[in-house]
């Protein structure tokens, strides 16, 4: 199988479905995969608005590739893990949102890819696991700062110390995703986010994106001082002017109640 092939990439209207294609391993993320979701990645944010990122199988991503694991020396192993974060950190502080939809196993690899994606949809069969302690090994992929601020350290101990798997709704609980879906329906639901996520100004995305993960990070006066900021540039583009006035001259859509 090709690279094109293990991680495929469709581009539809300003979406990029980016899907990975190992079922017959569960997805489990090999060197070879690494690679190659890295150049989708690259090429969804040069020609895309927004992304989804998903599985083929029965299961969004099972992981690390074991078998390639354990044959790594120390400074092979460091190398490694510093390789996921560099896709990682493209994927979550890039151009554009990404998404993901989770389904089946989302455990080890698959938890840390799914959590560098900006918004997770989950379908009721998925769970979420952190097995590396039962394993001998320990996270690699960015799990121990992006899980452990999103469940918490507490959760993210228990779930490395004993095996713990956690189902999609107590995954939503634990802000391991942000939507549960029937079983099936992640995927659809996932691209339809992020078309309307590509209807935003490219301006309010980049800053949804990059200055609010900063925010957090920052004293009170600081964040509030970045937000002041922040507002003001995205307000002063073209294109802000142009949707206010549609919103002004009531050609713009009106929220509605979520029961609506």
């Amino acid at each position: 199988m090709s690279d094109s092939e293990i991680v495929l990439y469709e581009l539809d209207g300003d979406v990029a479905i980016i899907t990975l294609n190992r079922p017959e391993k569960r997805n489990a993320v090999s060197d070879r995969v690494i690679n190659a979701l890295g150049e989708a990645v690259d090429r969804a944010q040069v020609e895309a608005k927004a992304a989804v990122i998903c599985g083929a199988g029965k299961h969004f991503c099972a992981g690390l590739d074991l078998a390639e694991h354990v044959k790594r020396s120390p400074i092979d192993g460091m190398h490694h893990s510093r390789g996921w974060h560099a896709v990682f950190d493209r994927i979550e502080s890039g151009k554009i949102p990404f998404f993901s939809a989770l389904h089946g196993a989302v455990v080890g690899g698959g938890l840390e890819l799914a959590t560098a994606t900006h918004i997770r949809v989950a379908d009721a069969t998925t769970f979420f696991a952190l097995p590396e302690g039962t394993r001998g090994i320990f996270v690699g992929g960015g799990a121990s700062v992006r899980v452990g601020r999103l469940a918490g350290v507490a959760r993210m101990t228990d779930m490395m110390l004993t095996g713990r798997t956690v189902s999609a709704e107590e995954g939503e609980r634990w802000n391991l995703c942000q939507y549960v879906v029937g079983e099936g329906e992640a995927k659809a639901f996932a691209i339809d986010l992020a078309r309307k996520a590509a209807q935003n100004a490219e301006m309010s995305n980049y800053a949804i994106l990059h200055a609010l993960p900063r925010m957090g990070d920052m004293s009170r006066s600081d964040g509030l001082f970045l937000e002041s900021f922040v507002a003001s540039l995205a307000s002063s583009s073209p294109e802000a002017e142009e949707r206010l006035n549609a919103f002004l001259n009531k050609t713009a859509a009106r929220l509605a109640h979520p029961s609506k």
